[in-house]
């Protein structure tokens, strides 16, 4: 019997690499991709034409849920969103911007099926709620009856980090796993608000001490078992957790040993 052929994943590119290739000692593409997944605030997603098939892209905000799956806030007026109306199926680009080649830099596209969040679904507050404080702006139309949030179910992604730093992945290397994590979900608005009304100097130094950031008014957008996500007016960032939680005492407890490792490391 002849063994059956595997599908391969949208956007995978195998036997691509050089025979013998490897790649780097320090790569560790699904470290990078998660923080690209979290990080990056917009990017560009394709859909498909419904007149013609042809692939449509367009520039939109992202967030994610708590598990990493991408959201967007698009209006019926949309060309994208008629064209997910027709076929769900969709990519986003994520690049990190900078000085000098833009090619130089990482970028993530995340492959899947975008579907629309509906307005009394159990799930749409808190899909509003993480959308929203990552683009606070957005509240100013998010209400509008035109609008809608669209969640994707991630099927894969692939990572370009630069030269020799290329990678399939599958969507449980990029999304979050949150198997028994309900308690911390459930706390994650309390958490959320007290960390920016009463510990907004320990996420600053948080920022600047252990990610390196520029100062500024960082706060905390949105919390789950891996990390923290951060924002300061239109800067993003990714503050991982030293290992995963999934109580609110365990969040608590790691909150304060990164506040106390940055307050340390602003003494030395």
């Amino acid at each position: 019997m002849e063994p059956k052929m595997t599908q391969p994943l949208p956007g995978a590119m195998p036997d691509r690499l050089s025979e013998g290739a490897r790649a780097p000692a320090d790569f560790d593409p699904a470290a990078l991709a998660r923080t690209l997944l979290r990080a990056i605030r917009a990017g560009t997603l394709g859909t498909l034409d419904r007149n013609t098939g042809h692939p449509f892209a367009s520039l939109v905000n992202l967030a994610t849920d708590v598990d990493g799956s991408p959201l967007i806030l698009t209006s019926r007026l949309s060309t994208h969103t008629a064209n997910l109306e027709a076929d769900g199926r969709a990519s986003v680009l994520l690049p990190e911007t900078g000085k000098g080649d833009p090619l130089a830099h990482p970028r993530l596209t995340v492959l899947g099926v975008f579907a629309r969040i509906e307005r009394d679904g159990a799930e749409e507050p808190r899909v509003r709620r993480r959308f929203l404080a990552r683009h606070p702006k957005s509240e100013l139309y998010a209400g509008f009856g035109d609008f809608a949030f669209w969640r994707m179910q991630v099927a894969s992604a692939h990572l370009n980090g630069g030269f020799a730093r290329a990678a399939d992945l599958k969507a449980g290397d990029v999304l979050t796993d949150v198997t028994g994590a309900g308690e911390l979900i459930d706390a994650e608005q309390g958490a959320v608000e007290h960390m920016n009304a009463d510990h907004a100097e320990a996420t600053r130094l948080c920022a600047v001490k252990l990610l390196g950031l520029p100062d500024g008014p960082w706060r905390v957008s949105g919390l789950d078992p891996d990390g923290a996500d951060l924002a300061a007016g239109d800067r993003t960032a990714r503050l991982a957790f030293p290992h995963r939680v999934t109580s609110a005492g365990a969040l608590r407890q790691v909150l304060v040993d990164l506040a106390k490792k940055a307050r340390e490391q602003n003494r030395e």
